[in-house]
């Protein structure tokens, strides 16, 4: 049976499947471009997390081979290894180890003594994750949280002194240390506890998705709403959307817009009454001066809006058509529920309690518009104000 040659790939080759990687191009993409499997490009990109490995280079304080040669020549001549360094403005001991550890007087040669060296550079640096252990466990414990890289390291900045170094991480340090195993710092299963299940890193281009709801009879325009709404000047104000699963299961989401707190009510189905209804009994939970309005997209299940205003006394504002972005808070804290509550599970078996921890966990979580404080932090300000 013929065997087949599978060629590899060039430097040129590596940099433009890197860049094609970043720019957030599948697998399968990138191999056509390259006329290869999927495969091919999963196994390179794989072993390092999906992060571009660095470019290596030299240290400006290296030999070079122009110097290697020059005390090749000195070892032929029979120089010392002073004078030899006198030659090129180096210690004497410098030149001293790199005769010894490359054969010495009687078998130094230049290029074999550089490739030596450029081989003995590849040696691995340990991260600060490696090397500070109450800080490896500290990033752990908050991933158990389920608090995402960007939150840990904000957190630690804030809560750390501005001074200390030592006790804080980058966030890209915290992922390259869950992606790239061969690290060995963070657990492989702490890998679950991100928003995401990939198993590297990558990027991945915005491609929303239109809404393309009906008309709501009486609806009032987002663009009415106040301009205290729109700045967030004042709390009070909220965006609220259906969370949905199979079998019509469904989660009513909450949002309040300047402190991002959220509220999560159990809802039987999708029907404008039960979604009011629930929407009627979540308001009463808190003071009038904290829930003010309540901004919704084209959703039928609030087809009853009036009867919400009238019950609560809270204005109801619904998005342009096809504009999921005009209640960018709530699209967003969907996103991060999905962490708890997958695509494609069943939503009705979440009891109400089991809602409230989750939306008290996730308001727990530092967030980075925030300046890393935490939705409960700034709405329990809130309400004492009002108290």
């Amino acid at each position: 049976m013929e065997r087949r040659f599978h060629r590899g790939f060039t430097a040129a080759e590596k940099t433009e499947l890197w860049d094609r990687w970043k720019r957030g191009e599948s697998l399968k993409a990138i191999g056509r471009a390259f006329g290869k499997e999927s495969s091919s490009i999963y196994f390179l990109v794989s072993p390092h997390g999906g992060f571009r490995p660095a470019e290596r280079r030299r240290s400006r304080l290296a030999l070079t081979l122009a110097e290697r040669e020059v005390i090749s020549r000195g070892v032929t001549a029979r120089r010392s290894a002073r004078s030899i360094a006198k030659l090129l403005g180096r210690s004497p001991s410098t030149v001293s180890r790199e005769m010894s550890r490359n054969g010495g007087c009687e078998r130094y040669r230049a290029t074999v003594a550089d490739e030596n060296a450029w081989a003995r550079s590849r040696r691995p640096k340990c991260c600060k994750l490696a090397i500070n252990s109450r800080l490896r466990q500290a990033v752990a414990r908050k991933l158990r949280l389920d608090w995402s890289p960007e939150q840990i390291a904000g957190w630690l900045k804030r809560t750390s002194h501005p001074e200390d170094e030592c006790n804080r991480v980058s966030h890209e340090t915290i992922y390259r240390s869950l992606f790239v195993q061969a690290r060995g710092v963070l657990k492989k299963e702490l890998l679950r506890h991100l928003r995401s299940k990939r198993s590297m890193r990558r990027s991945r281009p915005v491609d929303p998705n239109g809404d393309r709801r009906g008309h709501m009879k009486d609806a009032v325009s987002i663009r009415q709403r106040p301009a205290t709404v729109e700045d967030r000047a004042v709390p009070g104000h909220w965006e609220g959307d259906l969370l949905s699963g199979p079998n019509n299961t469904y989660i009513a989401t909450l949002v309040e817009r300047q402190t991002r707190y959220v509220m999560l009510a159990k809802v039987a189905g999708k029907d404008t009454r039960t979604v009011v209804n629930a929407l009627i009994k979540q308001s009463k939970k808190l003071p009038k001066e904290l829930y003010k309005s309540l901004t919704w997209d084209r959703g039928k299940e609030l087809t009853d809006h009036r009867r919400f205003t009238m019950a609560t006394n809270i204005d109801v504002y619904f998005c342009d058509p096809q504009s999921p972005w005009q209640r960018g808070s709530n699209e967003n804290t969907n996103g991060l529920l999905r962490q708890y509550f997958p695509k494609g599970t069943d939503l009705s078996v979440h009891s109400q309690a089991h809602l409230n921890k989750v939306a008290r966990q996730l308001n727990e979580r530092p967030r980075e518009t925030l300046q890393f404080e935490t939705p409960a932090e700034r709405f329990n300000a809130c309400v004492a104000s009002t108290v």
